[in-house]
């Protein structure tokens, strides 16, 4: 069974004239990376959260295994599937205190909350120098590797990301990826990421999703994807600070 299945989505934002998703259906499986690539507007932040139900499809339905997911309580839902956005936020909180935040909002024990701290943070090689400073002490790169570290803490069944690399340097970007695609393969988590950054992406992902004007005009697994031809239609990533 796939962990989502979209079916003939559509999605016109309140007040707006005209549809930011038309006609989507696909399926996202266990152990998944999949790249959501296209031009500014093409949808994907839409669709991200759609799946996260910060809003609910205009017209479609979709299920996560196999539940419609609108008939889902939007917390039993945001359990399982967490979205990070472009930006973040420690909200008055220290890097430590907001990366155990979700943690202790579920009332885990503090020797687990610990150990996933301790574990998280050597994976993306965040260092303990880190824990105590808060967001005005941080780069805009620092912001958003905590702001992931957060979602993989907790250890979700789907992780949705919008443009998780894009203040990261070249080498923090790399290690992002691998982090991603080793939580994809031993833990069977479902990852959706945005991403413009498709020189990280061509040995990132397991599949690439493009929207055009809120339409799917590609699907393929990675090693079908002409990777020039993708560069030339789509924009560049944003410069890295």
């Amino acid at each position: 069974m796939e962990r989502f299945c979209l079916e003939d989505v559509g999605f016109k934002p309140p007040k707006s004239p005209t549809w930011a998703l038309e006609g989507v259906t696909l399926g996202l499986a266990a152990g998944e990376v999949v790249a959501l690539v296209g031009a500014n507007g093409s949808g994907k932040t839409s669709l991200l959260r759609l799946l996260n139900r910060l809003a609910d499809p205009t017209r479609g339905t979709i299920y996560l295994e196999g539940q419609l997911l609108q008939s889902l309580p939007v917390i039993q839902v945001r359990q399982q599937v967490t979205l990070v956005l472009q930006e973040t936020s420690l909200l008055g909180m220290s890097v430590g205190e907001t990366l155990t935040y979700p943690l202790r909002l579920r009332g885990l024990d503090s020797r687990v909350i610990q150990e996933r701290l301790t574990s998280w943070c050597e994976q993306l090689e965040i260092p303990p120098a880190w824990l105590g400073r808060g967001q005005a002490e941080l780069s805009g790169g620092q912001r958003q590797l905590v702001a992931v570290g957060r979602a993989l803490i907790t250890e979700p069944l789907v992780l949705l990301l919008d443009e998780p690399t894009s203040a990261l340097d070249h080498s923090r970007g790399t290690l992002m990826i691998k982090v991603l695609q080793e939580l994809a393969s031993t833990r069977g988590t479902t990852i959706l990421m945005a991403n413009h950054q498709l020189n990280l992406l061509a040995h990132g992902c397991t599949r690439l999703i493009q929207l055009d004007q809120g339409k799917v005009i590609r699907d393929q697994p990675q090693d079908q994807v002409n990777w020039s031809d993708l560069q030339a239609v789509l924009p560049p990533s944003s410069p890295q600070p």
